[in-house]
């Protein structure tokens, strides 16, 4: 069984790559980090466009051929006939891959365009035997430079590396995160205390819907806060009572229907400052709302490593496991929508509400 790739099913629109350096300097971009120890494969539709992107970590050379047909598996999924590739690595692990990956394309019609094995800022090729243009030492690169000679340096930031993608959504330090479990434990006392004050005066259903109709206002309002870019004014017991809000299954499908794609980059913002002030037990909520507005934005990787901070939280999230298979799958940004809106939402709860009674 191959691992799970770094996927993102790119909104981006056509990008000219016209020589070896070109590719070097794309693949940074689409992924927004750079890459190590990796296959990278580009998914091309018949346009140029870049249609996805798949990264994983380099396969002992046993294991190349199950990757590289995982891979054409997605491309042609796609019905994309084009692709090219970049393995970050030493010859001796990369090789494999590559031929694994041109024997698989080969076989199911995929026109593997280029491939690259890139280590120590040189390059080589192999699908060019010309020593005059590819010779046997390799071609040496200022990623910086050919970067910003193409213009690719203006458009995204990239990081370090995936650890550093990863460290984007990790837990604050020690104070901050000392401040958060005490309002996070402030937050659990007034669930509870209102629970007991509404059951003592209604059925335990008009509490639990009390309760939730609280925390999808506390929710509500935090995405109005930061769309409206007022971020600043948010406190811990907020962040807190947002948090264990999410708990609930009522107030995580208000939510849902609330990530409109508009606001995809605004919404990232909000659910990676969530995820890191989050305290064990309700990290799983917020995670996978990032991740899921991540894919909104064609940023896979975002997604996966959101995903991973959610099963790191909660093994058994189906949600998070969902999102895991339908975005490594390659699933296209339109798809990332919530099919109902809160007012239906909220019918349909009421509705079983009333069915129950």
């Amino acid at each position: 069984m191959t691992a799970q790739p770094d996927t993102t099913g790119t909104r981006q629109g056509k990008i000219r790559v016209g020589s070896p350096e070109g590719l070097v300097a794309v693949v940074p971009q689409l992924l927004r980090f750079m890459p190590a120890s990796s296959i990278v494969v580009i998914g091309i539709a018949a346009s140029g466009s870049v249609k996805v992107t798949l990264r994983y970590d380099l396969p002992d050379p046993e294991c190349a051929a199950g990757t590289a047909a995982d891979v054409i598996a997605i491309l042609t999924s796609q019905r994309l006939t084009a692709a090219i590739a970049v393995g970050y690595g030493p010859e001796p692990l990369v090789t494999p891959m590559a031929d694994a990956l041109r024997h698989a394309a080969e076989h199911a019609g995929v026109d593997l365009r280029d491939v690259l094995r890139v280590e120590d800022n040189r390059y080589w090729s192999y699908t060019c035997a010309n020593p005059a243009c590819c010779p046997a030492a390799g071609t040496r690169f200022d990623y910086a430079v050919i970067a910003a000679r193409t213009r690719i340096s203006e458009s995204r930031p990239v990081l370090s590396s995936r650890d550093a993608l990863a460290a984007t959504v990790s837990p604050l330090g020690d104070r901050p995160r000392q401040s958060m479990r005490q309002a996070t434990r402030r937050a659990e006392q007034h669930v509870a205390r209102v629970l007991a004050t509404t059951e003592a005066s209604a059925t335990p259903d008009a509490a639990r819907k009390a309760i939730a109709e609280e925390g999808i206002a506390v929710v509500a309002n935090l995405i109005v806060v930061y769309r409206s870019s007022s971020r600043r004014r948010i406190n811990y017991d907020t962040f807190a009572m947002a948090t264990v809000a999410l708990a609930d299954k009522r107030v995580r499908d208000d939510t849902w229907t609330r990530m409109d794609p508009e606001y995809a980059e605004v919404h990232q913002g909000m659910w990676t400052d969530m995820v890191r002030r989050a305290q064990p037990g309700y990290v799983a909520a917020p995670a996978c709302l990032l991740a899921f507005v991540a894919w909104q934005t064609g940023y896979g990787p975002l997604a996966h490593v959101a995903l991973d901070r959610a099963l790191a939280d909660d093994p058994d999230c189906l949600v998070a496991r969902m999102l895991r298979q339908i975005i490594s799958a390659g699933a296209p940004p339109s798809l990332a929508r919530f099919p109902m809106t809160p007012e239906q939402i909220a019918a349909s709860y009421d509705d079983q509400c009333t069915r129950s009674t």
